[in-house]
Formats: structure tokens, sequence, C-alpha cells
């Protein structure tokens, strides 16, 4: 009997495990109704040295961190969608459609986004989730129209060109994806257990990112995510 079980254990299929990619992307979509979609990816052996990305440009700005095949417009809430995605390319970056209904985003150079949290604890504002990657800070706020973003910045007296807006028509790669510049992470996660995330409106967070990335040294005009 033990033999017959024991050939029974060994023929018995394996379950596919899902990738830490799917499980996120799943979360987003089911969870928080974010819709995503795979990213472009690095080039096979990218791991082992080089950080090329897959899609056809040899001189691609943003390795691995942007919508390539599918494009922006298949992004989707849809689970049975994500999963055959992220089966086929189980380590294939996360990446939020932005706007409408999901979060909108502002990005700025690490050492800008890190003086920026800082002041903003400082006021005692409450902030929503936060990407970093080795080089780029993103704080996800409330989505915002172009027209409202147009009037804000509109009353600034200089906006930097190192912080970039991520709405309407947008997209921002999430934890855990791997690009050209190294692994994304949360910076300050989702509550644990809410589905329904907490976002700032834009307009708190503005002053404080601008005046962060006007006086960080480098200000991260290179086109680096």
């Amino acid at each position: 009997m033990r033999e017959i079980l024991g050939r029974r254990r060994r023929h018995r299929p394996r379950r596919k495990e899902s990738s830490a990619q799917l499980d996120a992307a799943l979360i987003c979509a089911t969870a928080r109704k974010w819709p995503v979609l795979p990213g472009a990816g690095l080039a096979a052996g990218a791991a082992s040295g080089g950080r090329g990305c897959a899609c056809p440009d040899p001189e691609c700005a943003v390795p691995g961190a942007h919508p390539f095949d599918p494009g922006l417009l298949a992004a989707t809430t849809d689970a049975r969608m994500v999963r055959w995605w992220w089966t086929n390319r189980p380590t294939a970056p996360v990446v939020l459609a932005t706007g409408g209904q999901a979060p909108c985003a502002l990005s700025l150079p690490a050492v800008a986004g890190a003086r920026a949290l800082t002041a903003l604890d400082g006021m005692g504002l409450r902030l929503g989730p936060v990407v970093a990657t080795p080089t780029r800070w993103s704080l996800l706020v409330a989505p915002y129209t172009l027209e409202r973003l147009g009037e804000l910045l509109h009353a600034q007296d200089l906006v930097p060109s190192s912080l970039r807006f991520h709405g309407e028509g947008g997209y921002l790669v999430l934890p855990p994806s791997e690009v050209g510049t190294g692994q994304v992470r949360w910076e300050r996660a989702p509550e644990a257990g809410n589905d329904v995330v907490w976002l700032p409106d834009v307009e708190s967070v503005l002053d404080a990112l601008v005046e962060a990335s006007n006086s960080a040294p480098d200000g991260g005009s290179r086109l680096t995510y």
C-alpha cells in the first residue's frame, strides 16, 4: 500500500508556482482595481551584467521600464488576462496604467525624493504609497486631470525638468519589478489588508516636490527611470 501511495505521489503533476510579479499584478488588478500590463522587461542575459531592454530599440532610455507588447491601451483588471500574461512571462515588470480611476503619480530623482518625504513628514502630511528605484522615487497620488495639473504648475515659479508627472495616458512600474536601473521596491508600501488604497491630493504634495527637485544636486535631467 505504501508503495502504491508513493507512486501516486511521484506521478501527481506539480502545481505551477506563481511568480512574485504575478501575485503583485493580481493584487493590483483584482483587489485594488488598478489596470496593469506587463512591461518590456530586460533582454536575455541582462541579469548577468547587462541592463539592455527587451524592446527592439538598442538605445532605449528606460530599459525594461515601459510597455511594449502589449501596448499601454491593453492594461486591464481582468484576472484571466493577467494570469495569462505572467504565466507566459513570469518575470515581466508590473506596469500600472495611471489616471482615470487608477492612481496618478509624481516622480523625482531619488535624492530629491528622500528630501521631499522628510519635508512632508515634518509637515505632518499623510502620504500614500511611494515607489522607489535606485535613481527615482514616485509618490502615488489621487487621480488628477491634465487641466487641474496645468493650473497647479502655472502657479509655480519654476518647475524643474527632473520632476515628472504620471497622469492620464501615463504609466508607472510597480514592485517587485526588475528594470534597467535595478530593483523596484516600496519605500512606503500600501497599508496591508486594505483593498482601497488611500492617496493624497496632488496639490498637497506638489510644493514640497518642486522645492526638493530644485534644490537637489544633479537635477536629474537624465532620462532615468
